[in-house]
């Protein structure tokens, strides 16, 4: 769940800045830098706290400065606004070779306001360079000082700064439940759609991107596959990017290749092939397919294990838009809804906008506080995420016979891969080990035991301990179903009790959690308690989330480099796994608006949405 926190600048002494429209030729270097964006104000008409917003063209050169936190530095990515006036001024005039900000012209007048800021040059200084935006707007991403940041901030060609941040990453039945079955009607031009995907990359060998039947890509696609030792695409996933603006942590490799399994999930939920006999150990068996089964898929990877940064999500923007796809889907959110200026994935969704290619983006996971959905830009489309009708139980049974069956408000279960079998109980009064915290658990007393714990947690002490299952007690029960790397199960304060008499009347307590099984869920649809909702905070007249789907316990495809837990120690591979998100419910959306095109070819995004 997202969670809003403080945000900071810091600075890093060794970063640097160039600021030359994607020219290296002309830069500027200073010390004691942190990393800038600077980006236009459109010339269109854009909500804003109730305030319309328009940009006259012979107004000249505009300037949004987005300034977007990386932890210890900062990006600033700078976009010129052109206009056929030739007395306008471009970037390559702000910046000159003496090494000053100067010279741009203001108004219609043509007036001359210079603004100087010095700077050291470097021969190298291209190096400091992060990216260039040329494709589908003009503008790069640089490294400036917070003094150098300040005084572009003043000047009146700009509109606003803000710092840098990092963002987050927010089957079988859902498509049936959706009534969108396999029969459904559809047309040859699926087959010519192109989805871009900007999510954690994807594992191509899944069976869901099969390119099997399919001929070569329409030749509307202007993209590549990016060149990877480690990667192939086929006539499914006709193009491939990653874009990483930062040094590589944790087991992170520079490919497309999805290593998360996030990325691999969202793309075959939206465009993924049919796969017959899909299921996670058994459970939610079927055929899994995606919205547009003949649809391309172009892969534009952002994310990593250290999260999603915003000068990448504007990168990939700008390739996506250029490559010639048809939708973006985007299952990424920052913490809290941001000024449409100031947020990367508004900025990028604008463009893709004018472009005739509508983003569909997830809400976030926040709620159910209002307010809280974070993706709210009026040209997009925001998606909440609501349930279906199935779920997954798991029966408990005491030594005594007494047995726990899932029923609302008093045990909610937790899907277990391991066959049930009777184990001993095993609880320990001592506050901390209650708790179950990492390195709490005696593992001589633990191991080969059911442990009873205080506190809901990923079961990792437990599993490390030697447990074989583990009852947790908390007072409210979560809304969704967790993989967890053994036997889990949930129960509230109510069932705790009898678990606890059953405890202290018996020498020799024992249980079974059983595995889990499928039930129908008569309660859906319905919007869960974690989706965001709205208002939106940042322009009260636009209603947002735009619509809910399906986000609720959906399999499909995974990462087969990555365990489906995600928990140390837990070493389980599988071709699919069950999430929940607004993450899930965006590719839904995703599928249905390709779906919709793929019949009105002509229609704009605001018509499919």
């Amino acid at each position: 769940m997202a969670r809003r926190n403080n945000r900071t600048t810091k600075i890093s002494k060794t970063s640097k800045h160039v600021v030359n429209n994607g020219n290296p030729e002309c830069s500027i270097r200073s010390q004691n830098t942190v990393e800038t964006t600077i980006m236009p104000k459109e010339t269109c008409h854009c909500f804003h706290r109730r305030i319309s917003v328009a940009m006259q063209k012979n107004k000249g050169s505009k300037f949004l400065i987005i300034k977007l936190e990386r932890g210890i530095s900062s990006l600033f990515l700078i976009f010129p606004y052109k206009t056929q006036r030739r007395n306008m001024k471009t970037t390559q005039e702000i910046c000159n070779k003496t090494g000053k900000i100067a010279n741009v012209e203001s108004d219609s007048q043509s007036k001359k306001v210079t603004k100087t800021s010095s700077f050291n040059q470097s021969n190298d200084a291209s190096k400091s360079l992060v990216y260039s935006y040329h494709r589908s707007f003009s503008g790069f991403a640089a490294r400036l000082n917070n003094d150098e940041a300040r005084k572009l901030a003043e000047m009146d060609e700009v509109v606003s700064v803000f710092p840098s941040e990092k963002y987050q990453l927010h089957t079988t039945r859902s498509w049936d439940f959706m009534g969108f079955f396999q029969q459904v009607p559809r047309t040859t031009l699926e087959s010519d759609l192109i989805i871009g995907m900007l999510d954690t990359g994807i594992w191509p060998e899944s069976k869901s991107f099969s390119d099997e039947g399919f001929g070569p890509p329409p030749s509307k696609w202007k993209g590549e596959c990016k060149p990877n030792l480690n990667f192939t695409c086929n006539n499914k996933i006709i193009g491939a990017r990653f874009f990483r603006s930062e040094p590589l942590s944790g087991a992170d490799i520079l490919s497309p290749r999805d290593t998360k399994g996030h990325g691999t999930h969202t793309s075959s939920t939206a465009g993924g092939n049919f796969v017959s006999g899909a299921n996670l150990f058994g459970l939610a068996a079927g055929t899994s397919r995606g919205g547009v089964p003949s649809a391309r898929i172009a892969v534009y990877k952002i994310c990593w294990s250290d999260g999603c940064f915003s000068a990448d999500i504007l990168a990939a923007f700008d390739h996506a838009i250029a490559d010639g796809v048809d939708i973006i889907s985007i299952s990424v959110g920052f913490f809290f809804s941001k000024n449409y200026f100031n947020d990367s994935i508004a900025i990028g969704a604008f463009h893709a906008m004018k472009n005739g290619i509508l983003t569909s983006n997830s809400g976030g996971n926040s709620g159910p506080s209002l307010g809280s959905i974070t993706n709210v830009s009026p040209w997009s489309l925001s998606v909440a995420a609501s349930t279906i009708d199935r779920k997954f139980v798991t029966k408990v049974t005491l030594g005594n016979g007494e047995s726990f069956h899932v029923s609302p408000g008093m045990l909610y279960s937790f899907m277990n891969v391991l066959y049930s079998a009777m184990f001993e109980l095993l609880i320990n009064y001592h506050t901390t080990c209650l708790l179950c915290f990492p390195g709490s658990l005696d593992v001589d007393k633990v191991r080969g035991k059911i442990v009873i714990c205080d506190l809901n947690s990923d079961g990792e002490a437990a599993l490390i301990s030697g447990a074989v299952g583990s009852i947790m007690q908390v007072p409210a029960l979560p809304e969704v179903a967790f993989l967890f790397p053994l036997p889990i199960s949930l129960i509230n304060l109510n069932a705790g009790k009898n678990v606890f008499q059953y405890l202290r009347s018996n020498s020799n307590p024992e249980a079974i959690i059983e595995k889990s099984t499928t039930i129908e869920d008569l309660s859906s649809p319905s919007v869960v308690p974690f989706s965001s909702r709205g208002p939106s905070i940042i322009t009260l007249d636009i209603l947002k989330p735009d619509l809910a789907a399906p986000g609720v316990d959906i399999l499909a495809s995974w990462s087969e480099g990555t365990p489906i837990t995600g928990v140390v120690g837990d070493n389980r591979i599988a071709p699919f796994n069950i999430i929940s998100g607004t993450s899930m419910s965006c590719p839904h959306a995703t599928g249905a608006a390709v779906y919709v095109k793929s019949f009105h070819p002509t229609w704009s995004p605001a018509a499919i949405k």
